[in-house]
């Protein structure tokens, strides 16, 4: 994927002080009361540089709750007067976009369900042209790393150089421990394309549920992020919306100050283990690829011998049988289940692709 943006850094718009950016608020402004107990209770723990709100919510379906609106807006300012705390809100039409500017809002973000459609994020786009504001993109709802990149770009179209990336994580076809699973590699797959591109954690979305938090955030800083936007509540188990996943302003406070910080540079000291141990993984890599090219040579030659014989391609029982042999495998060699199975789909694809390829190579 060929991509360019000028992207202005992070450090350009909000000082941190060298520390990872933290974004703290409740999923809702649910009521005045709330939001400035909870604006208030996040100023005294000290950890946040930004306090974040819900203001619309999309609901999967109608009729739950979906915001206060403009009121809440209110609310929202009232807090950052009295805490000096900037302030980001989701936004999801022009006119969210309207009334953000209206009041003041210093940072907003796109949501995973807008960014899945081009035509919803020209329309922001569209309407933040001439407008200096940092604008952070969380990823779609589902892995397409090209619709999370085109996101950025429409956005750029409009002159918007404060861009950051939130991952919070995709969909589940099918049940895992997380609401949305991580998808790590989509997220560094980002980076590498976009190494200036301020890259921001949501364990809240990407868990669920407030006991895999601390997992979750200090993988996020394991993996060098920028900073995480986290939800919080003066009162988690009454909140009118994501309960299972907030904590008190003051439990996030206690978890922020457990968590490590790693370096992302290391000194000379440490150059030549590293280069040793690299070069150990680089040569395992080479045996890696040996062994996939040698697997393919075999799969050819299955390929050969259904065409010969007029058997499909795809044998379901069969992969059923190596989705589950893998999966036990991968428990006894001390690997997890998931990434085995996920490895495998791919290595199946891959061998489909080359047996079908095989059979219309006969028939041509």
């Amino acid at each position: 994927m060929n991509a360019n943006l000028d992207i202005v850094p992070m450090q350009e718009w909000i000082q941190t002080g060298g520390k990872p950016l933290i974004i703290a608020g409740p999923c809702s402004a649910e009521t005045e009361e709330q939001v400035l107990e909870t604006a208030r209770r996040i100023k005294a723990e000290g950890y946040a540089h930004i306090m974040r709100a819900g203001v619309w919510k999309p609901r999967t379906r109608p009729g739950s709750f979906e915001g206060m609106g403009e009121p809440a807006l209110k609310w929202l300012v009232e807090a950052k007067k009295e805490t000096g705390l900037p302030l980001a809100i989701e936004v999801a039409t022009p006119e969210h976009i309207e009334l953000a500017l209206k009041y003041g809002v210093d940072v907003l973000w796109i949501g995973a369900r807008t960014t899945v459609n081009p035509f919803n994020v020209q329309d922001l786009a569209d309407a933040l042209k001439g407008v200096d504001i940092p604008v952070l993109v969380k990823n779609p709802v589902n892995p397409d790393l090209a619709l999370w990149v085109g996101a950025f770009e429409r956005l750029q179209g409009s002159g918007i150089k404060k861009l950051g990336a939130i991952h919070r994580g995709f969909s589940n076809a099918q049940e895992t421990k997380y609401r949305n699973s991580p998808m790590w590699a989509m997220a560094v797959e980002l980076k590498r394309l976009f190494p200036q591109m301020p890259l921001i954690g949501d364990p809240s979305h990407m868990a669920g549920k407030r006991a895999l938090l601390m997992e979750l955030s200090q993988r996020i800083l394991d993996l060098n992020y920028d900073g995480m936007i986290i939800e919080t509540h003066r009162d988690p188990d009454a909140a009118w919306s994501d309960a299972s996943q907030q904590v008190t302003p003051e439990k996030l406070g206690e978890m922020l100050r457990e968590l490590e910080v790693r370096n992302a540079n290391y000194g000379a000291d440490f150059s030549d283990e590293l280069a040793g141990l690299r070069e150990k993984i680089d040569n395992i890599d080479r045996e890696l690829l040996e062994v996939l090219a040698a697997r393919m040579s075999v799969v050819e030659k299955l390929g050969e011998y259904k065409r010969d014989n007029n058997v499909a391609v795809l044998q379901l029982d069969r992969w059923k049988q190596l989705h589950n042999d893998r999966a036990n495998q991968a428990k006894g060699l001390a690997l997890y289940p998931e990434f085995v199975e996920e490895l495998f789909k791919l290595v199946h694809l891959e061998s489909i692709r080359k047996q079908t390829e095989v059979m219309n190579a006969a028939t041509a």
